[in-house]
C-alpha cells in the first residue's frame, strides 16, 4: 500500500505549496525538497514492489516499511495543517468578514512555526530512504496502462463449477448413506476447489430433504470451541447460550440441542491438529441421530486424521480439458470465433501454468479477459513473475498476474481488503465508503467519488478478486465475499499492516503490532472486554469493532479518543455506550464515525462538529438520541448523514442547510416550535439520492415552504417516505391548506417508491 500513501502525501504537499505556506520561505524550501524527495521514491515504487515479492528480499521489504512509515507521519502533519487552516478561516468568518481574528493569526503563526519544525525532522529520514533507492538497485519501470473494458461485457458469474461430476456424485452418495456419525474430510492444496465441492454438496436437493438440520461454520484458525459451538446453536435457532459464560454449559446446551437430530455440519477451512479441542466438540456432537454427517474442509492431511476422519476424500487438480474449459469460460467470455482460434495455442500454455487449480484458473482467465492482442497474451506468458519464489507459489504467482496488471488506484483497494476476516460478507457500499474514508476515491468532472468506487468494485470482481455475490432484485450486487486464498494473498501484501483481532483470543492479541494501521476487532460474545492493547495503538486509521451476540461489550471511549488521534475511520457500536466524551474532538482526521446501533447513547458532543473531515456520520438506530448537534453546518464535507430510526430527534439544527455535498439524508424532521431549520432547507441539499424520510409534515403550514424543498429535481431520490405525524390526521386536520402542501411535495419522476404515512 506504499503506492496509496506515496500519491496521497504528493497530492497534499502540492495543495500546500498553494497556499499561504508558500509565502514563508524556510518551509516553502523544505515542501518543496520532501515533494522533490517524493516524486523520485514514487518513480521506483513499481519496481520495489515487485522485487518485495521474492522470499530473498528482505531488505526492499524494509525499504518499502521504513518508506510507509515515514509517509504516514508526513500524512498527519499535512493534515493536521489544513484542518487547523480550514478551522481558523471558519473563526475568521465569524469573528468580521474583513478583519482577521487576534485568535486566527495566533493559531497560524503558531501552527507554521510547529509544522515547519516537523517537516525539517521529517526530511531528514525521508533524504535517507530515498538515497537507498539506489542501493537496492531500484529503477524506474514503465507506468501502467488503464484497464480496457469491453462494452458489452457483465460481470462474470463464477458460480458455475466446471468438472467434477464424479466427485460431486461421490460426496453426496457418501452423505446419503446411513450409519454412524461419519467424518468426512475433504482434502487439497490452496483453490483447489474444496468449498466449492462442500457447498454444491450442502445445497443439493436429496441432501437437504435428506437430514433434519444443515449446518454451514467457517472455522479458519485458530479452532476456537466456544466460537464454533455457539455458531452452531445460533443456526440452530438456539439463544440460550447468550446466557452462558463457562465452554462447559455451552457445550452441554449444544449436545442437548442435537440429541436424536439427524444433521448435517460443514466445518470449512480448519487447520487445526490438535486432537484435544476437536474431541470437545465432537462428543457434544455425539449425542445426534445415527446417519448425522459432519463433513470438514482442510489443506492438510494430518488435520483429518486428528480429527478421526472416517473417509478421506482428496480433491485432485482438475484435468488439463477441464482447467482448459474453465479458462475459456472466462476468458474468451464475448469474444469472436476467429479471435478465440487465434488466441487458442498461446491460451493453452497459459491455463497450463495454472496447474490445474480453479482459483487460478479464474483469476488468470479473468485478467485475461482483459488482454485483446496476441501481443498481450504473448507477454502474459512470457512474464518472469511465473518464475517468482514465493509462499503459496502455485497460488500466488496467478494473483500477482492480476494484481500487477491492475493500475495502482486498484491494488490499493484491493489491499484494504485484508481488513476483514476469512469468509466476511462485505456490503459493498459500505467497502466504496471505507475506500473514500482512507483517500484511496477520487471524482472526476462527470463521476464523484462514489462513482469512482462502484467502478473500481466491479473491475475487481472482474478479476475475479470477490466472489459468492448477493444481488438486489434488479441484479445489482450488494455483498460478497473474498476466496481465502485471496485473502491470504491481500494479508501477504500488506504484512502486518492489516490486522484482524479476536476478543479472547491470545494468539491474535499476542500477534499484534505497533506497524498496523488497520484493525477489524471481532468481539463475538457478550460482555467481552475490549483489548487493552487497542489502546495502545496510537497509529491506527482505521478501527472496525464488530460484535457479535447482542453486541454489548465493554469500551473505554475516552481512552480511545485520548489515544488514537490518527483515525480515519471508527466503528463502534456497543449497547453498552450511553454516553459519548467531548474528547471525540480529539480525532480532527477522522473521515468516517460509526456509532450506529448504540441504542442507549442520548446526546452527541458539540464536539463532533469540530470534525470538519468527516465524510460520514452514522447514528441509525440511536433510539433515545434526543437531538443532532447545534453546530452540525461546520462539517460542510459531510457525504453521508445517516440518521434512521432516530425517533426522539425533534427537529434538525438550524446550519443542516451548509450541508451541500450530502448525498445521504435518512430522516429530516419538522418541528413545531421553529427551534430548527425549515422544510425549505432541504432545496440546498441537491446531491441527495437512496432513501428519504420527512417526518412531522403535519407541521408545514405554507405550500411555499414545501415548494423549496424542490424534492422533484432530487433525482437521484429511489425512496420517499412521507410521515404526517405519530398518530393520523382526522378529518377537521386535513385543510385544503395542508392539501397544497402535500401537492407541492411533488417527488422526482424517476422514484421508485412513494409512502404516505399517517394521513
Amino acid at each position: 500500500m506504499a503506492e496509496a500513501i506515496v500519491s496521497r502525501v504528493l497530492e497534499k504537499l502540492s495543495s500546500v505549496l498553494e497556499e499561504e505556506v508558500s509565502r514563508i520561505t524556510n518551509v516553502h524550501g523544505e515542501v518543496e525538497k520532501l515533494a522533490s524527495n517524493f516524486r523520485a521514491v514514487k518513480a521506483v515504487l513499481e519496481d520495489a514492489e515487485r522485487q518485495q515479492m521474492g522470499k530473498e528480499k528482505a531488505s526492499v521489504r524494509d525499504w518499502l516499511y521504513k518508506l510507509k512509515e515515514v509517509s504516514y507521519d508526513i500524512e498527519n502533519v499535512l493534515d493536521e495543517w489544513s484542518t487547523t487552516i480550514f478551522k481558523s478561516k471558519l473563526e475568521k468568518k465569524k469573528v468580521c468578514s474583513f478583519i482577521p481574528s487576534l485568535s486566527f493569526c495566533f493559531n497560524r503563526g503558531k501552527l507554521l512555526h510547529k509544522t515547519a519544525h516537523k517537516i525539517l525532522e521529517l526530511n531528514g529520514r525521508l533524504d535517507v530512504i530515498a538515497n537507498e533507492r539506489e542501493k537496492y538497485g531500484l529503477k524506474e519501470l514503465s507506468v501502467e496502462k488503464p484497464i480496457r473494458r469491453e462494452q458489452t461485457t457483465s460481470l462474470v458469474n463464477l458460480a458455475e463449477v466446471r468438472g467434477r461430476v464424479m466427485d460431486k456424485e461421490r460426496i453426496v452418495d457418501i452423505l446419503l448413506n446411513e450409519g454412524r456419525i461419519d467424518v468426512i474430510s475433504i482434502v487439497g492444496v490452496g483453490g483447489i476447489g474444496k468449498t466449492t465441492l462442500a457447498q454444491v454438496a450442502f445445497n443439493n436437493e436429496k441432501v437437504e430433504s435428506h437430514f433434519e438440520k444443515r449446518i454451514w461454520v467457517c472455522v479458519s484458525d485458530p479452532f476456537d470451541v466456544m466460537r464454533i459451538a455457539k455458531a452452531i446453536l445460533t443456526s440452530l435457532g438456539e439463544n440460550a447460550w447468550q446466557n452462558l459464560v463457562e465452554l462447559e454449559d455451552v457445550l452441554k446446551l449444544l449436545r442437548d440441542s442435537v440429541k436424536d437430530m439427524k444433521f448435517l455440519l460443514v466445518l470449512d477451512d480448519v487447520w487445526t491438529e490438535q486432537y484435544e479441542r476437536w474431541g470437545l466438540l465432537r462428543d457434544s456432537l455425539s449425542s445426534g441421530s445415527l446417519g448425522s454427517k459432519i463433513l470438514v474442509t482442510t489443506r492438510k492431511e494430518t488435520v483429518a486424521r486428528a480429527m478421526g476422519c472416517t473417509t478421506l476424500f482428496p480433491v485432485e487438480q482438475l484435468s488439463e480439458e477441464e482447467s482448459w474449459l474453465l479458462f475459456c469460460q472466462i476468458a474468451f467470455l464475448g469474444r469472436s470465433n476467429e479471435d478465440r482460434e487465434n488466441l487458442r495455442e498461446i491460451g493453452r500454455k497459459i491455463a497450463g501454468k495454472c496447474k490445474g487449480l480453479p482459483l487460478a484458473l479464474k483469476t488468470v482467465g479473468g485478467l485475461m479477459l482483459l488482454k485483446k492482442t496476441i501481443k498481450e497474451w504473448q507477454s502474459v506468458l512470457d512474464s518472469e513473475i511465473w518464475e517468482l519464489e514465493v509462499a503459496e507459489e502455485g497460488l500466488f504467482r496467478p494473483l500477482m498476474f492480476s494484481y500487477f496488471d491492475l493500475p495502482s488506484h486498484l491494488r490499493q483497494c484491493f489491499s484494504y481488503c485484508a481488513v476483514f476476516p476469512k469468509d466476511y460478507v462485505i456490503e459493498k457500499d459500505n467497502l466504496i465508503g471505507l475506500w473514500m474514508a482512507q483517500g484511496l476515491l477520487k471524482g472526476t468532472q462527470h463521476r464523484d467519488m462514489e462513482m469512482v468506487g462502484e467502478d473500481y468494485f466491479n473491475d475487481l470482481s472482474m478479476r475475479s478478486f470477490f466472489q459468492d455475490f448477493e444481488k438486489d432484485e434488479i441484479g445489482g450486487i450488494i455483498r460478497c465475499k473474498m476466496h481465502d486464498i485471496v485473502h491470504d494473498f491481500a494479508q501477504f501484501l500488506t504484512r502486518g499492516e492489516c490486522l484482524i483481532m479476536e476478543a479472547g483470543s491470545s494468539s491474535s492479541i499476542e500477534g499484534f503490532n505497533e506497524s498496523a494501521r488497520h484493525v477489524m476487532l471481532m468481539i463475538p460474545y457478550s460482555n467481552d472486554e475490549c483489548p487493552t492493547r487497542i489502546y495502545e495503538a496510537e497509529n491506527l486509521h482505521t478501527l472496525l469493532v464488530d460484535a457479535g451476540g447482542d453486541g454489548r461489550y465493554n469500551v473505554d471511549l475516552l481512552k480511545l479518543f485520548d489515544k488514537l488521534k490518527c483515525l480515519r475511520i471508527l466503528k463502534c457500536s456497543s449497547e453498552r455506550i450511553n454516553k459519548c466524551p467531548k474528547q471525540i474532538g480529539n480525532l480532527i482526521h477522522l473521515r468516517s464515525l460509526d456509532l450506529s446501533k448504540n441504542k442507549f447513547l442520548e446526546e452527541l458532543p458539540e464536539a463532533v462538529c469540530d470534525l470538519y473531515n468527516l465524510l460520514i456520520l452514522d447514528i441509525t438506530g440511536c433510539w433515545k438520541l434526543r437531538s443532532l448537534p447545534c453546530r452540525i453546518g461546520n462539517l460542510i464535507n459531510l457525504w453521508h448523514l445517516r440518521n434512521g430510526f432516530t425517533d426522539c430527534v425533534e427537529f434538525m439544527p438550524k446550519g443542516m442547510e451548509k450541508l451541500t455535498c450530502l448525498r445521504t439524508l435518512s430522516e429530516f424532521v419538522v418541528d413545531s416550535g421553529g427551534k430548527g431549520v425549515a422544510l425549505s432547507e432541504l432545496g440546498n441539499l441537491i446531491h441527495l439520492r437512496g432513501e428519504l424520510v420527512i417526518r412531522g409534515l403535519r407541521n408545514v403550514r405554507d405550500k411555499r415552504e414545501a415548494e423549496k424543498a424542490q424534492l422533484r429535481n432530487k433525482k437521484g431520490l429511489t425512496t420517499l417516505t412521507l410521515t404526517i405525524g405519530l398518530t393520523f390526521l382526522d378529518e377537521s386536520e386535513v385543510s385544503e391548506a395542508f392539501v397544497l402542501v402535500l401537492e407541492a411535495l411533488e417527488p422526482p419522476l424517476d422514484l421508485e417508491r412513494l409512502v404516505i404515512w399517517a394521513y
